[in-house]
């Protein structure tokens, strides 16, 4: 027996890859010093709970079909044979859930798991309750049942938290912070990983408070706390490297790709040369993890490489990479997700800056509809306001402007976003001056002017003053 260099459990001499944190067991590629990053991208899961000996953990990998079938008529045998018996068989539900869940089928995957919930239930088995929670709540995760997907964690957490049984607690509490981010609500995503990594650090679970700090980032971004994130990938970087973790060191690298491009265009270059190192190490593995795994870590890397390409004038290199982000989104989730959101609203912003006006407006229009899904209404309002802009802009069609633009402007408004209501309502008020309808022109123009005021952007104010004077000396009856 030999230990796995990143969970340290037992391993086999002859297995590919680790059964119980599901990475490749690679012992020769060529990792250079300055590479690095955090955990696999399906490494939210508690796939490191244990089942009998003799049983499999519930993972992600994806197997061969005729190997999961073959599963599946023997897991089904020894089932009928326990139910004579009158033994349990919850561990045998969980793990025709797992290989369900590897076939893809999640609603056959949820039906035993919520089968073995209840087996476990009525044998008061709490740490197994806990594990049926918690995949229950990532197909919910999976499936966008949000609020199902936290209720579900939560119980979980309920009987981790009981159990003392903090190493799990930690990575619920991930699983949660996953699900709030999903759906941007960015004050419980950071809340949840902060207690993670409190927790973690205060447990002294280097591995965990390693993977808790690596998916805060992900909120330290919206928050733009660029300090923090910075002391979070050295960190990060220093403990992968140590590891020889290859997945790690890919996402720390996608992290640094993010926060060089976001840092603006004088660090363009740096973020490119990360996301290329990511390639490299993809190249590496690509033998070792499945095609599940790999999209799972190439699909930020395309897509900003594209928005690198967009800022650099490559408009025919920017939509292929964007097209392989998309095609890698679609590949590792099932329904409609909404990172394909995010990567249909550059391809469209793409199409606007190419001139192809009906494509873009297409493409807008079908990532307005995942945002809608997953209820995120300041991207519901940026896409209407987009569309809206593109009517008026390039196609001349003022009334399907209007109708985009006053959409956003009411989202924006609820959103009390000043800014962005200054500018669709002084926007409005040019459209409706051209139309000759001077009442609705001077009163989008004095909203406007109200919002600039509040904003003390004087010269925006003066120069809505002086097109209200201009309509006054024009028309009368202003």
């Amino acid at each position: 027996m030999r230990l796995c260099p990143y969970c340290e459990r037992e391993i086999k001499d002859d297995w590919l890859y680790c059964r119980y944190c599901n990475k490749p067991l690679i012992s020769t590629v060529d990792i250079g010093l300055s590479r690095s990053i955090q955990q696999k991208a399906d490494d939210h899961s508690i796939e490191y709970f244990n089942y009998d000996d003799d049983e499999k953990d519930f993972d992600l990998n994806l197997n061969d079909d005729e190997g999961l079938k073959e599963q599946l008529i023997e897991i089904e045998d020894r089932l009928k044979e326990k139910e004579l018996l009158g033994e349990p068989v919850g561990d045998l539900l969980l793990n025709k859930a797992s290989a369900y869940y590897k076939q893809r089928d999640l609603e056959k995957s949820l039906k035993n798991l919520e089968m073995a919930l209840s087996n476990f239930e009525s044998e008061g088995d709490d740490l197994k309750i806990a594990i049926c929670h918690n995949e229950i709540g990532l197909i919910e995760e999976e499936t966008g049942f949000f609020e199902q997907a936290i209720y579900h964690f939560e119980r979980a957490l309920d009987k981790l938290n009981n159990l003392k049984d903090y190493h799990k607690v930690v990575q619920v509490l991930n699983n949660i912070g996953n699900v709030y981010l999903q759906i941007n609500d960015i004050e419980h995503s950071y809340e949840s990983y902060q207690d993670a990594l409190n927790i973690a650090e205060r447990e002294d679970l280097e591995f965990e408070a390693v993977k808790s700090a690596s998916n805060l980032v992900e909120t330290l971004f919206v928050l733009r706390d660029y300090d923090r994130i910075k002391k979070i990938l050295l960190n990060n970087t220093k403990y992968f490297e140590q590891k020889n973790d290859i997945y790690g060191m890919i996402q720390t690298l996608i992290k640094y790709g993010k926060f060089y491009y976001l840092l603006g265009e004088d660090n363009y270059e740096a973020s490119y040369q990360k996301f290329q190192e990511v390639l490299t190490l993809l190249d590496k593995i690509k033998e070792s993890a499945s095609l599940y795994i790999r999209s799972h870590l190439e699909w930020e890397c395309y897509l900003y490489l594209g928005l690198l390409a967009i800022t650099w004038d490559n408009d025919i290199e920017a939509e292929s990479l964007l097209l392989k982000s998309l095609e890698a989104v679609r590949t590792f989730e099932i329904h409609e997700n909404i990172k394909e959101g995010l990567v249909l609203e550059n391809l469209a912003k793409l199409y606007t800056i190419k001139g192809e006006d009906q494509k873009a407006i297409e493409y807008f229009n079908i990532s307005l509809e995942i945002y809608e899904k997953f209820g995120d209404k300041s991207k519901i309002a940026k896409i209407k306001f987009n569309i809206g802009k593109i009517y008026y802009d390039f196609l001349q069609d003022r009334s399907s402007s209007i109708q985009y633009l006053e959409e956003a402007l009411e989202i924006y408004e609820d959103l009390n976003f000043t800014k962005q209501s200054a500018e669709i309502t002084s926007l409005l008020g040019d459209i409706y001056h051209k139309n000759e309808k001077f009442e609705l022109a001077a009163s989008f123009y004095t909203r406007a002017k109200n919002y600039y005021n509040e904003l003390q952007d004087e010269d925006n104010a003066s120069d809505l003053e002086k097109k209200l004077e201009k309509l006054a000396q024009n028309d009368n009856s202003i």
